[in-house]
């Protein structure tokens, strides 16, 4: 646990979330500001800055974070589709270090993730 961590004070409990799942290495909760009607954060319990500071002992808890994805959008009521985000970085506009993956979904379609210029 990282001290100045908001995610962190999550994990333990010191300050309070909607929780969605939590298991012994992964926690799920509803996001304070949702982009979507369906907005879950998905976070290991062991704190990991960033995807750029996974190591090889990690890949399998991302699996694991990943893999279950689809679950948490469809019991929060995405059954149509969701989408999955890690932003990683500055340039990646990560704002809580605490590696994070945003689920995105609802009843309408999302806009492109990427708008090209022409």
């Amino acid at each position: 646990m990282t001290q100045d961590c908001i995610f962190c004070k999550i994990v333990s409990g010191e300050v309070p979330s909607d929780k969605v799942h939590e298991d012994d290495e992964i926690l799920v909760f509803k996001d304070i500001h949702p982009q979507t009607p369906v907005h879950l954060l998905v976070i290991p319990k062991k704190h990991i800055s960033s995807l750029a500071d996974i190591t090889e002992e990690d890949y399998g808890l991302l699996g694991r974070m990943m893999g279950r994805a689809h679950l948490f959008a469809t019991k929060a009521g995405s059954i149509n589709g969701f989408r999955t985000i890690v932003n990683t970085g500055e340039v990646g506009r990560q704002d809580v270090y605490h590696l994070h993956i945003h689920v995105l979904g609802g009843d309408a379609p999302l806009p492109p993730m990427v708008y090209r210029n022409s």
